[in-house]
């Protein structure tokens, strides 16, 4: 029996679980939050319901790692890093050249590193936890899984920018999506759920974190997503714009005197949507508790975040021609009811419709009314064990 460790890490989150495998048993599992913000929270579930948790400022993704180690000898979950013989890392931007995981060698890792430019918030991250684990464990069957993979299916009509061609045949420049890993998780088990065979079904799945995208899913593949070259696009997000005009950079980077391009993205990647519109947090339960106050800053920044998400939702009715259901996952979509109700009240039209009674924190499963034609569903993300499965696949080649 070996174990096997699935790194699952978001913009500001760290996920992971420990896995006996090839049983699939999670023997532990955890989340750091609030990553780079006050008063990170450091949790671990193990044994017969234990739990650990910390409060304490964690600036970044390595220290994270580092924490996420030493805590499992520190709690006898493990009695040493020996018994670990596989970690899987999510890693975001595959770009084109990864259309599948891998194991990670030096020159994989280096690509990673390079496709920083796709995912600035994100690959180079991975890269260094990757690093941190290699220094620690360096025996051990290292893989990533790309959050762009499930998108490769996606044809050239949705993929392409009516840009230049040769700006696509040089530079790669086209959408990739991200959260793959968690749109193709999630729309089997929606299959499941709704007693048909994936071929059969056409799913829009909301993927609503503090990263968000939506994907349009048909036949089990992706045939649209919101997030675009990079992560910065699509629907409102923690920290991200999401979609803007591209002329207003020039015209904000003149107005407010910023003369390095990087500058006015790192704006748009770290200080803008929620954070930036309501001036007061990028967390949603942050966004919530300001917005029942009163704050009409945090109340803008809940109505502009829920109106794009819906407006994604309709545009791929369209590209999927009608769906059978709309699947909610991920921190926000699985745990805040305000904003699956939010989202779903104005689409009526659509033959949707909440049971309010069944909308509640910590459900999972079907939310509709019996009258709904098009299925709500609230399905949690396992990322990790797509993660740890494919380890344990490309164990066998090594």
């Amino acid at each position: 029996m070996s174990k096997t460790i699935a790194i699952n890490a978001g913009s500001s989150s760290l996920k992971w679980q420990l896995y006996n495998m090839p049983e699939e048993e999670v023997i532990a599992k955890g989340i750091v939050e609030r990553i780079g913000l006050n008063d990170s929270i450091f949790t671990v579930k193990y044994g017969d319901g234990q739990k650990f948790e910390k409060v304490e400022d964690i600036p970044t993704h390595e220290l994270a790692v580092q924490m996420l180690l030493d805590e499992l000898i520190n709690l006898n979950i493990l009695a040493s890093y020996d018994e670990i013989t596989g970690v899987g890392h999510r890693v975001v931007a595959g770009g084109e050249i990864f259309k599948e995981s891998v194991v990670i060698s030096e020159e994989v890792l280096k690509k990673i590193e390079d496709l920083a430019e796709l995912a600035p918030l994100h690959n180079p991250a991975n890269a260094a936890g990757i690093r941190a684990f290699k220094a620690i464990l360096p025996d051990i069957t290292s893989v990533a899984v790309f959050d762009t993979a499930f998108h490769s299916t996606m044809p050239p009509v949705a993929y392409r920018y009516a840009i230049p061609t040769e700006y696509y045949e040089k530079y790669g420049a086209r959408k990739y999506g991200a959260h793959g890993t968690s749109h193709m998780y999630v729309s089997q088990k929606a299959a499941e759920m709704l007693g048909k065979d994936i071929d059969e079904v056409k799913i829009i799945t909301a993927h609503i974190g503090n990263g968000a995208s939506i994907t349009a899913v048909r036949h089990g593949r992706s045939i649209d997503t919101s997030m675009g070259f990079t992560p910065l696009a699509g629907v409102m997000m923690g920290t991200r714009s999401g979609d803007i005009d591209p002329s207003l950079i020039p015209f904000l980077m003149e107005k407010e005197e910023i003369t390095d391009v990087n500058e006015m993205i790192e704006v748009l990647n770290k200080k803008s949507g929620l954070l930036g519109v309501s001036d007061t947090s990028s967390d949603m339960r942050d966004i919530i508790q300001a917005r029942k106050e009163g704050n009409e800053k945090a109340q803008l920044a809940f109505e502009v975040f829920t109106d794009r998400i819906r407006k994604y939702i309709a545009q791929y009715f369209a590209v999927l021609n009608g769906a059978d259901a709309v699947v909610f996952t991920a921190g926000i979509g699985e745990n805040s009811n305000w904003v699956r109700t939010a989202v779903i009240e104005k689409m009526s039209w659509f033959g949707m419709e909440i049971d309010e009674s069944k909308n509640v924190f910590g459900v999972e499963g079907d939310i509709s009314t019996p009258d709904s034609k098009v299925k709500v569903l609230v399905i949690p993300t396992d990322e990790e064990l797509v993660i740890a499965r494919d380890v344990e696949r490309l164990k066998r080649f090594e």
